[in-house]
């Protein structure tokens, strides 16, 4: 069995989120949607009913990682299985997950999984990588691109194939189905961040002891919204916090960084 947490900040209810949640009542597997509200304004009148949805009204903006933390801890007091972090701009069938969680079930090493993931015209979002240097953070952002891509390709592990599955140091949060007792044996997201490097962090501390794992046999939509590319408070949050990353795992030197990037 597994949940299922949602980090929402003035969403998109009828866009967005009430498609969404439609789609994940539908899991066979499911124990319990929780929609974690960072909004300022708690919504009232929640737009969908059932036993099990549970919308959390945070009071303040958490960030991302702290506010999915609410829920994993319920999963790890629960003992649920598995619980899948997910944004709410994401498009998967029910039918899916649900496959997903056996697959998971039957494979006892792996600690998280990601799908393949594509945009909204159906072509490949790159979010299984290698763990990022300064220089693959920054340089991607202030330098230009010409001078990036060939480290791009390395970093975004485009010289790899795709169609196969791979044990990836770094996958992206905005789909990650978690083994909880991984999770709890990680810590769980480092609430250090408000939002951005968390789903880095997060997988790397997974990867020492089991396989995070990109596999493509399934495929979800997601509308990558690229916040810090548009807004400049973004942008700045997102330095602060890679920054903050940094400083915790190291700028040049960073062993481990190496040894996984390497196999």
């Amino acid at each position: 069995m597994l949940n299922i947490s949602i980090v929402l900040y003035n969403p998109k209810w009828a866009e967005e989120v009430i498609p969404l949640v439609e789609e994940l009542l539908r899991v066979k597997n499911l124990c319990k949607v929780y929609l974690l509200d960072n909004s300022e304004k708690k919504c009232e009148n929640v737009p969908l009913k059932s036993e099990k949805l549970r919308y959390m009204f945070m009071g303040l903006n958490l960030g991302y990682g702290k506010a999915h933390n609410v829920a994993l801890r319920e999963s790890a007091f629960q003992q649920t299985d598995l619980h899948l972090v997910m944004n709410s701009d994401i498009r998967v069938q029910a039918e899916d997950i649900d496959a997903m969680h056996d697959w998971m079930m039957a494979h006892p090493p792996v600690g998280m999984l990601m799908p393949r993931v594509i945009n909204p015209n159906g072509t490949q979002q790159y979010l299984a990588k290698r763990l990022p240097s300064p220089l693959d953070v920054f340089g991607r952002r202030f330098l230009p691109q010409c001078m990036m891509v060939k480290r791009n390709r390395r970093f975004e592990l485009r010289d790899r194939d795709l169609t196969h599955p791979i044990n990836a140091p770094y996958l992206s949060g905005c789909f990650m189905l978690l083994r909880t007792k991984a999770a709890v044996e990680a810590g769980l997201f480092d609430e250090r961040y408000f939002m951005y490097p968390e789903d880095i962090d997060l997988t790397r501390t997974i990867h020492r002891n089991w396989i995070t794992l990109y596999y493509p046999q399934w495929t979800i939509t997601h509308a990558h919204a690229r916040a810090s590319y548009n807004n400049k408070h973004m942008l700045w949050i997102h330095i602060q916090n890679m920054c903050r990353y940094f400083n915790k795992w190291g700028w040049l030197r960073d062993p481990e960084r190496q040894t996984f990037n390497n196999l």
